[in-house]
């Protein structure tokens, strides 16, 4: 995986823990669904499921992101050209029968899930040993939300993960945007245009993370996500912009008067540490916790 080596320390030295494939393809396939959620921020809903006797295929895993958005995730034990086409193949047959998938997330998630699925930005995940130049080119030219995904095993009981390309869909491009009222006094449009350019700086921040970053717009909130949010930006208010973050609260510095610990209470986006932004002052003072939230994702 890019060069990385894993060792095991004890008092007496290092080991080093040798990399490897699995031996079958349902190995990674069974550890991934089992813990989907934890390693993808997907919310497992089926495995191998059956897209009919006239199209005549299954898909490997059905899931739901963080955001509401479709995923299908197809697994190749090595490196298959294959995978890609594959996965696409099976996305254009999801969009066409979204009756389908959203029965299965009313059964699995509830009414309320099924309701708010983003069918705007469905994503495609291949996970597979490895990916040639190709495959990652080739992500490049399709206008889908499409994430290659390198494992590695270590031992018999971690697993690792790498990001080798991470595209973002054609409906994820608009940043955050604040917009004038008709009617608004001088001063309450001063303050608005004031917490519209306040979430563009926060939209360059967070997308001058990485180069694998995917903006994605929800209903309530716009998204920014690696394989998983790593941060959430609310319309802006008039007085302040809300952002949430996957850092721990516990693990993070406070700063008085724009952090806040809102682990058990009820918020849009995604995230247990809230962001009170009210000036790039403010912006300026978290810069280290939009790292580490990114590191985190």
């Amino acid at each position: 995986m890019s060069g990385l080596k894993l060792f095991h320390a004890t008092k007496s030295g290092v080991t080093e823990v040798m990399p490897r494939l699995a031996e079958v393809e349902a190995d990674v396939q069974g550890l991934i669904e089992a813990h989907m959620e934890t390693m993808l921020g997907v919310r497992f809903l089926a495995s191998e499921y059956s897209t009919g006797p006239v199209h005549g295929g299954r898909i490997d895993s059905l899931g739901i992101d963080e955001n509401g958005a479709p995923v299908i995730v197809e697994y190749k034990r090595g490196t298959d050209a294959g995978v890609i086409n594959q996965g696409l193949f099976y996305l254009s047959w999801l969009m066409d029968h979204r009756d389908a998938f959203r029965h299965l997330v009313r059964d699995r998630l509830g009414a309320s899930t099924a309701s708010q699925i983003l069918w705007s930005a469905p994503r495609l995940i291949c996970v597979a040993g490895d990916f040639t130049r190709y495959d990652v080119h080739a992500v490049r030219e399709h206008r889908r939300s499409i994430d290659l995904v390198r494992y590695r095993l270590f031992g018999d009981a971690h697993i690792g993960l790498e990001t080798v390309a991470s595209v973002a869909g054609r409906t994820t491009s608009h940043g955050p945007a604040g917009h004038r009222r008709r009617g608004e006094a001088g001063s309450e449009r001063g303050a608005r245009d004031a917490m519209a350019e306040l979430a563009t700086a926060v939209d360059e921040v967070l997308l001058g993370l990485g180069g694998d970053i995917t903006r994605v717009h929800n209903k309530t909130y716009v998204a920014y996500q690696r394989l998983r949010n790593f941060a959430c930006v609310c319309p802006p208010r008039q007085t302040k912009l809300l952002v949430y973050l996957k850092a721990d609260p516990k693990q993070v510095d406070p700063v008085p008067g724009v952090t806040r610990n809102v682990t058990g209470i009820g918020h849009h986006g995604t995230g247990d540490l809230e962001l009170q932004l009210r000036t790039e002052r403010d912006l300026e003072r978290v810069q280290g916790h939009l790292r580490l939230s990114y590191a985190a994702a």
